[in-house]
Protein backbone atom coordinates (compact mmCIF):
# COMPACT_ATOMS: atom_id res chain seq x y z
CA UNK A 1 0.00 0.00 0.00
CA UNK A 2 1.32 3.32 -1.11
CA UNK A 3 0.77 6.59 0.90
CA UNK A 4 -0.77 9.18 -1.23
CA UNK A 5 1.77 12.27 -1.14
CA UNK A 6 -1.07 14.89 -1.08
CA UNK A 7 -1.79 13.26 2.31
CA UNK A 8 1.43 13.36 4.11
CA UNK A 9 1.73 15.76 6.99
CA UNK A 10 5.07 17.55 7.05
CA UNK A 11 6.76 18.71 10.61
CA UNK A 12 8.44 21.44 8.80
CA UNK A 13 8.10 23.67 5.90
CA UNK A 14 11.03 25.35 4.37
CA UNK A 15 9.51 27.83 2.10
CA UNK A 16 12.41 28.68 -0.19
CA UNK A 17 10.08 30.48 -2.75
CA UNK A 18 11.96 32.95 -5.27
CA UNK A 19 15.27 31.55 -4.01
CA UNK A 20 17.15 30.88 -7.29
CA UNK A 21 19.36 27.60 -7.11
CA UNK A 22 21.64 26.28 -5.10
CA UNK A 23 19.51 28.40 -2.49
CA UNK A 24 16.44 25.60 -1.61
CA UNK A 25 19.33 23.18 -1.63
CA UNK A 26 20.58 24.95 0.92
CA UNK A 27 17.35 25.84 2.68
CA UNK A 28 16.71 21.65 2.37
CA UNK A 29 20.01 21.22 4.06
CA UNK A 30 19.53 23.33 6.85
CA UNK A 31 15.90 22.24 7.19
CA UNK A 32 16.14 18.96 7.86
CA UNK A 33 18.21 19.13 11.02
CA UNK A 34 15.14 20.40 12.31
CA UNK A 35 13.15 17.49 11.64
CA UNK A 36 13.37 14.18 13.70
CA UNK A 37 14.59 10.82 11.86
CA UNK A 38 10.78 9.76 10.55
CA UNK A 39 9.54 12.93 10.09
CA UNK A 40 9.03 14.66 6.80
CA UNK A 41 10.54 17.75 5.48
CA UNK A 42 8.90 19.58 2.71
CA UNK A 43 10.42 22.17 1.03
CA UNK A 44 8.36 24.93 -1.26
CA UNK A 45 10.60 26.54 -4.45
CA UNK A 46 9.65 27.89 -7.43
CA UNK A 47 13.06 27.24 -9.40
CA UNK A 48 12.54 24.13 -11.59
CA UNK A 49 16.58 22.92 -10.90
CA UNK A 50 15.32 21.96 -7.43
CA UNK A 51 13.10 18.71 -8.74
CA UNK A 52 16.22 17.57 -9.93
CA UNK A 53 18.62 18.36 -6.95
CA UNK A 54 16.53 17.77 -3.92
CA UNK A 55 16.02 13.69 -4.99
CA UNK A 56 20.25 13.40 -6.08
CA UNK A 57 20.74 15.08 -2.73
CA UNK A 58 18.28 12.92 -0.69
CA UNK A 59 19.61 9.29 -2.12
CA UNK A 60 23.27 10.74 -1.61
CA UNK A 61 22.85 11.05 2.28
CA UNK A 62 20.58 8.72 3.07
CA UNK A 63 17.69 10.22 3.12
CA UNK A 64 13.99 9.05 1.58
CA UNK A 65 12.77 11.25 -1.10
CA UNK A 66 8.96 10.73 -1.20
CA UNK A 67 8.42 12.96 -4.16
CA UNK A 68 6.81 16.18 -6.03
CA UNK A 69 3.80 18.01 -5.30
CA UNK A 70 3.01 20.44 -8.25
CA UNK A 71 1.32 23.80 -6.43
CA UNK A 72 0.41 26.98 -8.27
CA UNK A 73 3.94 28.73 -9.52
CA UNK A 74 6.18 26.64 -7.51
CA UNK A 75 6.72 22.96 -6.04
CA UNK A 76 6.00 21.12 -3.05
CA UNK A 77 9.21 18.31 -2.58
CA UNK A 78 8.49 15.92 0.56
CA UNK A 79 11.60 14.09 1.97
CA UNK A 80 11.59 11.79 4.52
CA UNK A 81 14.64 12.37 7.21
CA UNK A 82 16.44 8.53 7.64
CA UNK A 83 19.07 9.16 10.02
Amino acid sequence: MTEDINNIEAAKIVDARGVACPGPLLEAKKGIGAVKVGEVLEIWSGDPNTKDDLPRWSNKVGHEFLGVIEADGYDRILIKRSK
